[in-house]
């Protein structure tokens, strides 16, 4: 009986242990579908949401909450308050919420809602919905919310509202009620103060009436393209006439984390086909600031998406839309808004740059208030490659930029580790360089661990793997591990949760018996595997390979390179020497990471120079 017992309990700990490897990795599930009545006299419409939400979490869910976006430009909101004292403002907000009026100011005012039939008591705490179900939803189990709403369109300040400096009359993002996200670390009901965002895998179907004379573009798939025209229907068809005044556009949006759209009456609808790719559809006022530049955008965009899809995976959707509007460059599923009234190398770089969060944001979406980087980061990342690729730059390591923006950082006095939530940045410089460029140059100096070789094959695996799963920065880094055969862990936590810096330098290169003694010296924290170039007067070069011990294998170089790897360099030692077989008088120069791919924050003492160096060397 004993023995039945224990077996028993064995065999529920291993079931239990193997569900715990795989029960946070669930993802919730919604169904939209909504009917809105645009007016455009009064920026305000009419709405009906319908939300099929399946609960596949294993816990019973007693509340929902709902993002209402809008409700934050509204004078004395927490985005108002904050950018109003924060130390540096987003020039493009400042104090402009708290200056706007009645009829300016942006709202969503929930007219009724209810579960399964049943209304619900809720409340509006700013940009959130709190919802108080009637009956709570169990895991696995589906239900039902319908809600009526009105919301009036703000003046366009940040990413979304009505008439964009560049005269773009609708830039549609956040405009709906949106179900917030809850995964294996609870519900992500943040308050809306400007940052960034975290969605449910949905589907939407979106019939938007709106005057007749505007050209729409967004999220999804246009369902009747014959009868709102405007370049999307068959060649020879004429478009339908509305009623009232009005056409009805019908999108549908599979498996996407949010629905953007855009409206103008004065767009130009252009197309382009990507070989073995998506219809891209480019949306923008042809006039004399804009035509010869986006006449000239879509070929570049082509090139881009061949470039990305070949170097970091396959974009998987049919459709993307590069629309003018917003307040600078912004990412939605699918789509993209931009200013527009840029210089050619400008409108290609901002595109390329929103394009390749369909990647890291639209597709693999890890939640960005806490994994900002792995969005920002790793598509700073992706376009600075891409764009070295299709404006032929020529550069040996287009990351330059980003590291130049990391070292700023570094050396400012702000910066926060990388693992700081989004909205709790202390200033917006710090919140920017830690996203965007050490994000960046996260992927920068895994690639100089790894070797390009492992590296960009491991990118593709990562892309492939995690698609649609929303992985956070362990997924990802052990992606990476078992890609390279490294241990990479320590790497993720001094690079993310720690402000530790990479300095290394040349102590001194003395000779002996005809040899060579090199001693380097670790000045910052951080902890890096070395490349030491040494060129010697014959014309030759090695490079002296120095693992990290914790790293627990070594780098993989191209065939090309002449490496001589040596032991390991335990992290704890301040210093380490190898020896060289040739005399010190032999050598013309010395110098840690000579391809500069470590984002060292002092390279003033990376290299020895032998005219420089070698008589107080041998003097001593």
């Amino acid at each position: 009986m004993k023995i039945k017992l224990i077996g028993f309990f064995i065999a529920s700990l291993m079931s239990t242990l193997v569900f715990g490897q795989t029960k946070d990795r669930w993802q919730q599930a919604i169904k939209y579908e909504m009917e809105i009545d645009m007016d455009v006299e009064t920026h305000r419409f009419d709405g009906k949401q319908k939300a099929v939400y399946t609960n596949n979490s294993p816990d019973e869910l007693n509340k929902v909450f709902y993002h209402l976006y809008f409700n934050a430009f509204q004078p004395n909101s927490m985005m108002d308050v904050r950018s109003r004292t924060i130390k540096d403002p987003d020039r493009r907000v400042g104090d402009r919420i708290s200056k706007l009026s009645e009829d300016q100011i942006g709202y969503q005012k929930i007219i009724s809602l209810k579960q399964d039939g049943k209304k619900v008591d809720y409340e509006v705490v700013g940009t959130i919905l709190e919802v108080d179900l009637n009956k709570p939803i169990k895991s696995g189990e589906t239900v039902t919310f319908e809600m009526e709403f009105e919301a009036q369109v703000p003046e366009q300040i940040r990413r979304t509202g009505r008439n964009n400096a560049e005269g773009i009359s609708y830039s549609m993002a956040q405009w709906y009620p949106k179900m917030s996200e809850y995964d294996y670390q609870g519900w992500h009901s943040n308050p809306y103060i400007g940052r960034e965002f975290h969605g449910i895998w949905a589907d939407f179907d979106v019939k938007i009436s709106i005057d007749k004379d505007f050209v729409l573009g967004g999220t999804g798939y246009v369902q009747n393209p014959n009868e709102v025209g405007h370049g999307y229907q068959a060649d020879g068809v004429k478009p339908g006439k509305g009623k009232n005044g009005k056409l009805t556009w019908h999108f549908k949006a599979p498996q996407v984390i949010d629905f953007m759209w855009a409206a103008d009456p004065d767009y130009t609808h252009v197309k382009a086909q990507v070989p073995n790719g998506p219809e891209l559809h480019f949306l923008y006022q042809k006039n004399e600031n804009t035509e010869e530049n986006w006449g000239k955008l879509p070929e570049y965009t082509v090139k881009a998406f061949e470039y990305m899809n070949k170097t970091f995976g396959k974009y998987p959707y049919k459709q993307y839309s590069v629309i003018q509007g917003g307040d600078g460059g912004m990412e939605y599923p699918m789509s993209t808004l931009i200013t527009g009234e840029r210089s050619l190398g400008s409108l290609v770089g901002v595109t390329v740059h929103e394009m390749f969060h369909s990647w890291y944001q639209g597709v693999l979406a890890s939640n960005e208030s806490l994994y900002e980087w792995m969005d920002e980061g790793f598509t700073s990342f992706g376009a600075a490659e891409t764009m070295n690729e299709i404006m032929e730059q020529g550069q040996e390591n287009p990351q330059s930029g980003n590291y130049r923006g990391y070292l700023a950082l570094a050396e400012s006095g702000y910066e926060e580790p990388m693992s700081t939530h989004a909205d709790h940045y202390m200033t917006n410089f710090a919140y920017g360089r830690a996203a965007y460029s050490k994000g960046a140059t996260f992927l920068g100096q895994l690639r100089y661990i790894m070797g390009e070789d492992v590296f960009y094959p491991a990118m593709r695996t990562y892309f492939n793997e995690w698609k649609f799963k929303h992985p956070n920065d362990n997924d990802f880094i052990r992606v990476m591990e078992k890609a390279s055969g490294l241990e990479l862990d320590w790497f993720k936590e001094y690079w993310v949760y720690s402000t530790k810096q990479i300095d290394y330098g040349v102590k001194s290169v003395l000779e002996k018996n005809g040899k060579t003694f090199v001693t380097l010296e670790k000045i910052g924290e951080m902890p890096m595997p070395l490349e030491v170039t040494v060129s010697y007067n014959d014309g030759k070069s090695e490079v002296i390979y120095i693992p990290l011990r914790i790293m627990r294998g070594e780098k993989s170089f191209k065939s090309d390179v002449n490496v001589k790897t040596v032991a390991d360099w335990p992290w704890v030692y301040p210093s380490y020497t190898f020896e060289l077989s040739q005399s010190a008088s032999n050598i013309n120069s010395l110098v840690i990471d000579e391809n500069e791919g470590m984002a060292d924050v002092n390279r003033e003492n990376n290299a020895f120079d032998a005219d420089k160096h070698l008589k107080s060397t041998f003097d001593k």
